[in-house]
C-alpha cells in the first residue's frame, strides 16, 4: 500500500509526505484544496461555529481502522491567511492524523516545528488563542 497524493497540489506533496512519514502513516488518501476567504469562512462557520476566515481547516474521514482503503480526509487552505502555506499544510495534515493542539501539551506544535524545519523552512506559524 502507499499514500495517494493525487489530490494534493504538487508543491505541497513533499510536506504531506514528510508529515505522514514522521507520524508513521504508511498508506491512505488525502486531499488538499486551496480556497479563497469566503469559502474558508463558510467552512469555519458551518463546521466550527466560527464566522471568520482562517488559514487552514482539516476534516478527518476514517478515524477508525476498517476494511478498504484509508481515507485520511481533506485539508482546506486559504493562502491569504497563511504565514507560510507549507507550514499550514503540515498543520492540517497533523490534524488529519489525530493530533490536536487545543487539547495536548504542545506536542503537536513541537512536531510541526520539527517537520517544517526538516523541510528547510523556519517555523513561523502561531496558533491564536480563541477570544470568546
Amino acid at each position: 500500500m502507499s499514500i495517494d497524493l493525487e489530490d494534493v497540489p504538487a508543491g505541497f506533496r513533499p510536506a504531506v509526505t514528510a508529515t505522514l512519514e514522521q507520524v508513521g502513516v504508511p498508506e491512505g488518501h488525502l486531499a488538499v484544496e486551496v480556497v479563497g476567504e469566503s469559502r474558508i469562512r463558510e467552512l469555519n462557520r458551518e463546521h466550527r461555529g466560527r464566522d471568520k476566515a482562517t488559514d487552514v481547516l482539516s476534516f478527518p474521514v476514517d478515524e477508525e481502522d476498517g476494511p478498504g482503503p484509508v481515507e485520511l480526509g481533506d485539508v482546506f487552505l486559504c493562502p491569504a491567511y497563511c504565514v507560510n502555506e507549507v507550514e499550514a499544510v503540515v498543520h492540517g495534515v497533523l490534524h488529519l492524523c489525530g493530533f490536536d493542539h487545543e487539547t495536548d501539551q504542545g506536542e503537536m506544535l513541537d512536531l510541526q516545528d520539527r517537520i517544517v524545519a526538516g523541510l528547510g523552512i523556519e517555523p513561523r506559524m502561531t496558533v491564536e488563542a480563541e477570544v470568546e
